[in-house]
Order: structure tokens, then sequence, then C-alpha cells
């Protein structure tokens, strides 16, 4: 399966939107700092995750979440597809 995830924190107000087969193993990742991005604004807690049966899907809706504002972001975490 693949994955794609939207992570928050709290604490500095920000999402971060990727892609993984492993989605939990990834937020951990990003917990332990060792992501370049993300190290600085942890911690993260996961908020979206949906699946997808080829990478190609995935990765062509993670580029498009990628564009979305913080309203649509919202929007897409209460939506139906959401897999948490």
């Amino acid at each position: 399966m693949h994955f794609v995830y939207i992570i928050y924190s709290e604490k500095f107000d920000k999402y971060y939107k990727g892609y993984s087969q492993r989605p939990y193993h990834r937020l951990e990742e990003h917990n332990l700092a060792l992501s370049r991005y993300t190290k600085h604004f942890k911690p993260w807690k996961l908020v979206y995750l949906e699946s997808f049966s080829t990478k190609r899907q995935a990765l062509i809706r993670e580029k498009g979440i990628k564009k979305y504002s913080k309203i649509q972001i919202l929007d897409l975490i209460d939506y139906s597809s959401n897999e948490i």
C-alpha cells in the first residue's frame, strides 16, 4: 500500500504533507528529527491518511494536496477519505 499523509505541529501551527509506504514509521522519523524540514517544528501528530494501490496514484494526490490552502487542508482532514 501507498499512503499520502498530513502531519500537524500544534506548537507551530504548521502542516506537512508527504508520501510513504509506512506512514506511522515516517511519523516517528519526523518526531526524531530525521527530516531536514520537519525537525524544527516537532512534535508532530498524524491528522490525515489516505491509501492508494499504486505509488503513482499516491504521488499525484500528494502533489495536489501540497497546493492546498490551510482551509482546504482543514476540510480534507474532516472529509470521509481520511483513514485515521
